[in-house]
């Protein structure tokens, strides 16, 4: 339901600061930064945050929403000031269930909500079809985990990220397969979300490359566990390497049913498997388990240590996604902060010549609004817990 002062915060704000995203602190229904609430002379920019909150990967969108609200108290407890005026940054957090359809539906309503920016979606499957409708409003977009080459390759001078995409990871992971794990044939598992499908492509061209035979490409979706079908047919194959594209809810028990079939292939993923909620869910399967993630290790980031200890302290362990979605909602807000504006005419310039010094790492795009020299680490499940590959 609409709060009773909403149109009345909406006309103040847009008589205070022309052009820009903000409105007076309300209940709006959806989770927004703590702190307390902005003082009658305080404008207030909203910032929009999308990921699934709800369903199997709803850990990893609280892991995005948190890392943005930590950027985003933080940044407040600057005491901003945006064309002399007092500013505080709100969040607006919205949940997409991983749904392209619901995607679209969330994108539509931050943009008549009038939000500064966008941080988000979470999905590649999410944040492709949501692009063009911030992109048609003008509104600025980074995703901290969207990797799809499709994503930055359509033109839009709002879409940026600061991960590295399926290309780079790709190419990455199927010579990994290849020359480290010595898998002479392949066999790839898809759940044909643009993700899922996107990674698994570029793996299995890179793998071609480097001189491997692909026997098996199967296809599921990001809603299955039950595998027992596809598994049981690439075993036939005798497969080196089983790479699988797609996420942790799928790739835990995918885990556990290939050691049930006595499957001894070793078992490849991406970033959607490299996370603490695929260890519990594979237990004891996860071991030996190999991913990749974008960028460097945590404690291998300029500010990692930093970053995971005040993180840890208010809301837990990290999956993924948070030091990248913390590093996105500063760059934003430096730009915003840098143009001295929330309209996107003048902040979108700004953000596209960012030089940032991450928690990450040094943030800068190029022309598509992909991250620079992004970096690619591969990991092993040891002795239950993530190790760096050797």
């Amino acid at each position: 339901m609409t709060h009773p002062l909403k149109n009345i915060a909406t006309l103040l704000c847009a008589a205070s600061l022309a052009m820009t995203a903000c409105g007076k602190q309300e209940d709006t229904g959806t989770a927004s930064s703590g702190g307390a609430p902005a003082g009658s002379d305080t404008v207030v920019v909203r910032i929009g945050s999308v990921a699934p909150l709800t369903g199997p990967q709803s850990h990893l969108g609280k892991d995005q929403e948190n890392g943005i609200r930590l950027a985003i108290d933080e940044a407040n407890a600057g005491n901003p000031m945006l064309g002399g005026k007092k500013v505080r940054y709100e969040l607006v957090s919205e949940d997409d269930q991983a749904d392209p359809k619901t995607a679209t539906i969330v994108a539509q309503k931050l943009v008549d909500d009038k939000v500064a920016v966008v941080l988000g979606h979470l999905n590649s499957g999410t944040s492709i079809p949501a692009s063009k409708i911030y992109s048609d409003a003008g509104i600025g977009q980074i995703s901290p985990s969207a990797t799809a080459v499709a994503y930055t390759a359509q033109g839009f001078k709002t879409t940026f990220r600061v991960m590295t995409n399926d290309a780079q990871q790709g190419k990455v992971l199927g010579e990994f397969a290849v020359n480290a794990l010595g898998g002479k044939t392949l066999a790839i598992i898809d759940d044909r979300t643009a993700y899922g499908q996107g990674l698994a492509d570029e793996v299995e061209k890179a793998a071609k490359n480097a001189g491997a035979s692909i026997v098996a490409h199967e296809y599921t979706t990001d809603k299955s566990t039950d595998f027992m079908a596809i598994l049981t047919a690439i075993k036939a194959k005798k497969p080196d390497v089983i790479f699988y594209g797609g996420m942790d809810s799928q790739g835990g028990p995918m885990a556990k049913q290939l050691k049930s079939l006595g499957i001894t292939a070793k078992f490849l993923g991406g970033d959607g498997l490299q996370t603490a909620e695929f260890l519990k869910l594979a237990g004891g399967d996860a071991e030996g388990v190999y991913a990749s993630s974008p960028g460097l290790p945590l404690d291998g980031m300029p500010g990692g240590k930093e970053f995971n200890d005040k993180f840890g302290t208010r809301f837990g362990a990290i999956q993924i996604y948070a030091p990248y979605a913390y590093d996105a909602a500063r760059v934003v807000i430096d730009a915003i902060q840098r143009a001295d504006s929330t309209d996107p005419a003048k902040y979108l310039p700004e953000l596209a010549k960012t030089n940032y010094n991450g928690v990450t790492g040094p943030i800068a795009f190029d022309a598509k609004g992909d991250i620079l020299g992004g970096a690619v680490t591969v990991y092993q499940v040891q002795s239950g817990n993530w190790m760096v590959s050797k």
